[in-house]
């Protein structure tokens, strides 16, 4: 696939003749993925936004779940021109206001906007999920921290990370097997664009979907909660999941319980992923961002669902400064 970075043609020749024709292009910080974008500034005020990526089964799932999304009266980006064959879009531009840039200003308005993101996940989540997701069972939840142990903690010995992963596994059981709700999956501060001047669901724009899954209805709840950009005070916490658990019916304490193991497995693979993207792909403004992800965990660790895991991860899974002083030896 050309790589329009360093192949402006390929960019003039996808955006000739769209709306976006000969509009400034201003790059945008990418995120954890192989992706690209630019915001296009138009002479008249307009904006739009072009992204590189690879046409692929997470492509395909975009546009099944933004597809969902709008069929349930929530604010996806449309897809407004593309070019499989060279993995350019050109997107709808939903604002420039997501919550975490919102809050950095007005960090006062946090219940109302983390009110209003729960309304919208509880929009998705009463409704039947599309086909086709991958569920999200504890077999398959437990393995996918293996990243912790190939990058982040990779002298673990293998009967150890073995042992974490079995005793997540039996966790998420008891606490966490159900997986028949739709989760965008990345649902936090950076990927909910905050629009005040409309109403109900219609304020939160949401983005990056594409590895959507079927999950238990708290794993969007505590990706939003436990986010490792920025800190959710403990009344904004408390009070979601209080809200989540009234609407749904669910008991709190089953609540807090699958909140807690699904933050430990979250928590411990973003350990993985940030380490890996740190060393392997030189994007080292990802270690900065691991000591509050870590926090996370030590505090997840605290809940009585996770007695048995706790000793096993403090035994094993060291803080991330001592882990960055070991990888130069690893």
């Amino acid at each position: 696939m050309p790589d329009p970075q360093t192949d402006p043609a390929a960019i003039a020749a996808f955006l000739s003749g769209t709306v976006a024709q000969g509009w400034v292009q201003v790059p945008m910080q990418g995120d954890a993925s192989t992706r690209a974008y630019w915001r296009l500034l138009g002479p008249g005020g307009q904006s739009a936004i072009l992204m590189q990526a690879a046409e692929n089964a997470a492509m395909a799932t975009y546009r099944a779940i933004a597809a969902h999304l709008r069929g349930l009266g929530l604010c996806p980006p449309a897809i407004q021109a593309e070019d499989t064959t060279k993995g350019l879009y050109l997107i709808e531009d939903l604002g420039g206001d997501t919550f975490a840039t919102w809050l950095e200003d007005a960090p006062a308005d946090a219940q109302p906007l983390y009110a209003a993101a729960l309304d919208a996940m509880l929009r998705v989540q009463s409704a039947p999920p599309p086909p086709g997701l991958t569920p999200l069972v504890p077999t398959r939840a437990a393995g996918m921290i293996a990243p912790l142990f190939d990058h982040y903690a990779p002298g673990t010995d293998v009967r150890q990370s073995a042992r974490i992963i079995g005793v997540l596994q039996d966790a998420l059981g008891r606490h966490a097997a159900r997986a028949d709700t739709l989760a965008l999956r990345d649902f936090h501060a950076e990927n909910l664009i905050w629009r005040p001047a409309r109403q109900g669901t219609d304020r939160v724009g949401l983005l990056d979907f594409q590895d959507a899954v079927l999950a238990p209805p708290e794993y969007d709840l505590i990706s939003l909660l436990r986010d490792a950009r920025r800190e959710v005070t403990a009344e904004v916490r408390i009070a979601t999941i209080d809200r989540h658990s009234a609407l749904t019916g669910r008991p709190v304490a089953a609540t807090l319980a699958a909140c807690a193991v699904l933050g430990v497995q979250r928590n411990l693979r973003i350990l993985g992923i940030f380490a890996r993207l740190a060393r392997e792909q030189g994007k080292t403004r990802y270690l900065a961002l691991m000591p509050r992800v870590w926090l996370h965990v030590v505090e997840e660790l605290e809940h009585p669902a996770l007695a048995e895991l706790a000793p096993l991860v403090a035994l094993s899974v060291p803080p991330p400064d001592l882990a960055i002083r070991r990888w130069g030896s690893a």
